[in-house]
């Protein structure tokens, strides 16, 4: 009897209470915002996308989102592979830690490039490129959504092809 007497006083103080409060100035709180030179946000129709390389149009792009793959450092770049089009077999001198955020991404390691061989990476998934391993990758032709990447590693980063006699894509 004594805790429904409780209960019951509780109910009823509850509303009294929190009035009080919001009169105090202890009411919710409010948000800060963003401050930009804190948390800097980009958009996807924000984010810059560019050619890849020195690849033709329309196969592959990077977009640049810290740092710079060029200079010393930690970088963060992301690189969008449409279908029908992967990398020749090539090796980096650092390790790149990459992440696939959409699509389905297709990977091999090794200098002999038989895109039939790839293995899918969906997104979501975790890749490490090891430094100085041969590898290859892209997305194959009949896929109907490009691939996007998002990769960090230190740089600088330098490209390698396994035969530099040959260009550093592949249409398959």
């Amino acid at each position: 009897m004594v805790d429904l007497i409780a209960n019951r006083r509780d109910l009823l103080l509850a509303p009294l209470v929190a009035a009080a409060a919001s009169e105090f100035g202890t009411g919710p709180a409010h948000a800060a915002g963003v401050d930009p030179s804190q948390t800097i946000i980009k958009l996807p129709d924000q984010i810059p996308w560019q050619p890849l390389y020195n690849f033709p149009p329309g196969m592959a792009e990077q977009a640049p989102m810290f740092g710079q793959t060029g200079a010393p450092g930690q970088y963060f770049v992301l690189i969008r592979w449409h279908p029908g089009y992967m990398s020749a077999p090539h090796w980096y001198e650092t390790d790149r830690l990459c992440v696939v955020l959409s699509g389905t991404w297709y990977v091999a390691s090794g200098e002999d490039f038989a895109p039939d061989a790839t293995v899918p990476v969906p997104a979501g998934s975790f890749v490490h490129r090891v430094a100085k391993t041969p590898h290859y990758d892209g997305v194959k032709a009949g896929i109907n959504d490009p691939a996007i990447i998002a990769i960090s590693g230190i740089g600088p980063i330098h490209y390698h092809l396994t035969d530099p006699n040959k260009p550093g894509w592949r249409k398959v």
